[in-house]
């Protein structure tokens, strides 16, 4: 009786250690989202001039270097979920900013001479968290991410989202995304400007120490702004096909509104009716920046990218841009990936551009008094 009892318990046992071996070959492969952690440090360094400076309304040089290095950790939580996060900062040095304080560095002020001052340089900061979570067959895709960035006269925080669905055996993806900025100026002022702010005018010590030549009854329209904060809502879409085994092509929409200060304080400008002050060789501003508290923004584009062989990659990409500041452009540019080896790739590449100016701009002293906005910014 004892065997048949052990005999019957070993075949209960067999047949279970059977149907789970059936149930694990029935079972479908789940591959990890990111296998092992990630680690991406990426450096840049550039370079500019030019001689029609915003900050001193139009003119004077546009001298800037620029070297921004940022580390990117990708970990994996699980074999559905990706934790990044990404680290940056950027320190510059400017002739033009130098020269929101064109007299504190001791030389002559000049708006085609860098001023020594501490405006001079500053650095940019940020730190982006981001989570994604895909679906089991890896054909749907939720992120959400927090950011930080901050600088001397700027602070922002931004929170954003997408959704990505991959379909047509994978061939085929469609995405939909948006953020929100909230940012914070901390307004800095042309040194010449910021005695009118407070009330002092032409009694500040900077006019005692100085001889105003030109019109000495220098009085600018200047007053400082009310409202320092700035929001930014971005909202897009994305398509993406496969279309063959060395071909991929892509398409973009993105909208953005942007409501608050989108002035920048320390930009000057000159108006033509009103007679010019000087202080050396530097013209004193007759007012700041002024432009409306709201924009709204469209961009459509398009990528093609196509695979030549391991070493060599083609990416091309356009896009068209409008907003209702009357500002069009087109943005074209081609860049061919070169991998060196598994751990290093150069990215050389040429890039188009071309836009109208906003319907608030003129060059600098081409500006009058009774306009309503005004801007002197030839990057705008």
């Amino acid at each position: 009786m004892l065997k048949q009892i052990l005999a019957l318990l070993i075949t209960l046992v067999s047949l279970e250690v059977v149907c789970a071996q059936a149930q694990d070959s029935t079972s479908t492969y789940k591959k990890r989202v990111l296998e092992t952690t990630e680690v991406d440090f990426l450096s840049s360094y550039y370079t500019q001039d030019g001689s029609n400076a915003a900050v001193t309304g139009g003119i004077g040089s546009e001298e800037l270097t620029d070297v921004t290095a940022a580390f990117v950790v990708s970990i994996p939580l699980n074999d559905d979920d990706v934790l990044t996060i990404d680290a940056g900062i950027s320190a510059y040095t400017s002739a033009s900013s130098s020269n929101i304080g064109p007299f504190d560095g001791g030389g002559r002020a000049n708006a085609f001479v860098a001023s020594s001052g501490a405006s001079q340089g500053d650095v940019w900061a940020n730190l982006t968290g981001s989570y994604s979570h895909s679906s089991n067959d890896r054909n749907d895709i939720w992120s959400a991410k927090l950011s930080v960035s901050s600088e001397y006269d700027y602070f922002s925080i931004g929170v954003g989202g997408s959704y990505t669905k991959l379909f047509n055996e994978k061939n085929t993806e469609v995405s939909i995304h948006g953020n929100v900025f909230i940012d914070t100026w901390n307004a800095i002022y042309p040194t010449e400007l910021r005695p009118f702010g407070d009330g002092q005018g032409l009694n500040n010590e900077l006019f005692g120490f100085y001889t105003i030549t030109g019109n000495p009854n220098y009085n600018p329209s200047f007053k400082p702004f009310k409202d320092e904060g700035r929001n930014t809502y971005a909202l897009g879409f994305g398509f993406s096909q496969i279309l063959s085994k060395k071909l991929q092509g892509s398409l973009a929409l993105d909208f953005v509104k942007q409501q608050g200060l989108l002035s920048t304080p320390f930009q000057r400008v000159y108006f033509s009716d009103v007679a010019d002050s000087f202080i050396e060789d530097f013209h004193l501003a007759d007012d700041v920046e002024q432009l409306p508290d709201s924009r709204f923004k469209v961009a459509i584009g398009g990528r093609l990218h196509y695979y030549i062989n391991e070493t060599f990659v083609v990416r091309t990409f356009y896009r068209y841009y409008f907003d209702d500041w009357g500002i069009k452009s087109h943005t074209a540019s081609i860049e061919i990936p070169i991998k060196l080896s598994d751990k290093f790739t150069v990215y050389p590449s040429y890039r188009f551009y071309n836009q109208t100016a906003a319907d608030y701009f003129a060059a600098y002293e081409e500006h009058v008094s009774t306009d309503e906005f005004y801007t002197s910014d030839y990057d705008l």
